[in-house]
């Protein structure tokens, strides 16, 4: 009888569950903040989210979902268009501002800062910019700092939003 309680019930968790996520959505770097919001849910990829700049409710989300450090690679002459730090704060999570204005400051030596601000998160990182470009470019040499060829590093960096920013990482993994 006991064992026949447990089935049930750990049937009924299973349902709850694959109703409450969508079953067939694979975890991404870059993340879609209008889906993170419909759908309530986040997950990261070895710890990280990239995204572009969030609204009030996308970070709500991320901080419901364990998220416990925001990093902006925004300047802070760009408009955020919420005060970002104020809701951060609000709800318990880190906000590290770690501003990323020039091209040439997408370099391995940023790619290093970044990874060691994201090893000193106690739980999941979201790391955005305006569109995520900045971050996907950041997350390609990060990838090459830790070994992996370009042709995987440059894949990880679109993964993670880069696009306009490609032929510069090109140029600084061949000058490796």
């Amino acid at each position: 009888m006991l064992k026949r309680i447990f089935f049930v019930g750990l049937a009924a968790a299973i349902v709850v569950v694959a109703t409450a996520c969508d079953v067939d959505q694979v975890p991404t770097l870059s993340v879609d903040l209008d889906k993170v919001v419909s759908t309530r849910v986040v997950q990261s990829v070895d710890w990280i989210s990239s995204a572009g700049q969030p609204d009030k409710a996308a970070l709500e989300v991320f901080a419901e979902q364990g998220y416990t450090t925001v990093i902006d690679l925004r300047t802070k002459d760009e408009d955020r268009g919420v005060d970002e730090a104020a809701i951060i704060a609000d709800l318990g999570m880190d906000y590290v501002v770690f501003p990323i204005e020039k091209i040439e400051e997408i370099n391995f030596d940023n790619a290093g800062k970044l990874d060691e601000l994201i090893a000193a998160s106690k739980g999941p990182v979201l790391v955005h910019c305006a569109s995520g470009n900045r971050v996907g470019a950041l997350l390609a040499l990060k990838k090459s700092l830790d070994g992996a060829d370009d042709a995987t590093a440059i894949a990880y960096g679109k993964e993670g939003g880069m696009t306009g920013l490609e032929n510069h990482v090109k140029d600084t993994l061949s000058k490796k």
